[in-house]
């Protein structure tokens, strides 16, 4: 099996996505080990345009299967809609799985995110979409995987876990009302239909390629 590495060196914008795209047609696995929705690339195949921001660029090519590794934090909203979006362009998306111990990127994540940058006197130019936040949950073990979105009790109970820490930061530290983990429970299954089918051991899958 011969496998190529696509390693950014610098702070990003060195070009990668396009050396990916010319790379995936010709691959039989593309995967995306890090990172979060804060990428972007934008792909031209024949007159179209896509741009994408989570899902690996190898999803353009027939055949190809893209895997979201367990390294990458996942907002599955921007998921759920980037998959609409390809689906709707008569992109398949059927060879797509998703690391189910991925991390997940919660509303709060977004909201550190933000406030912090706000905070900061010399800002360090985040997107804001929670990327650094929900790293710091999954260094800490408590943050929410995709593995939880298989049954509303298990995402309640990673939820509850994390929510209680998060909203004292949010409130004692930044002032924000934080949020209720009924409302986010709410939120994330409703998510769940989209991408539970997704969910797979990418590790495996890889071993297997």
């Amino acid at each position: 099996m011969t496998v190529v590495a696509l390693v950014g060196t610098q702070w990003g914008d060195e070009g990668k996505g396009k050396i990916t795209d010319v790379l995936a047609s010709r691959a039989d696995v593309v995967a995306r080990y890090q990172g979060g929705n804060n990428a972007g690339h934008t792909v031209v195949v024949g007159d179209h345009t896509y741009k994408l921001h989570l899902i690996p660029s190898g999803i353009l090519y027939e055949g190809t299967t893209c895997l979201i590794g367990n390294g990458v934090v996942v907002d599955p909203q921007v998921l759920c809609e980037e998959i609409d979006y390809l689906n709707r362009g008569g992109i398949s998306t059927a060879n797509l799985y998703v690391s189910e111990r991925a991390h997940v990127i919660m509303p709060y994540h977004r909201a550190l995110d933000k406030l912090e940058e706000a905070r900061r006197t010399l800002p360090i130019g985040t997107t804001g979409r929670g990327i650094g936040p929900a790293y710091v949950d999954k260094y800490m073990r408590i943050g929410v995987r995709m593995l939880d979105l298989r049954s509303r009790e298990s995402l309640d109970h990673a939820i509850d876990q994390a929510l209680p820490f998060k909203n004292q930061i949010l409130q004692n530290v930044y002032g924000h009302p934080g949020f209720t983990k009924e409302e986010l429970v709410d939120e994330y299954w409703a998510y769940a239909k989209t991408i539970v089918p997704l969910l797979a051991d990418t590790s495996l899958l890889i071993h297997q390629a």
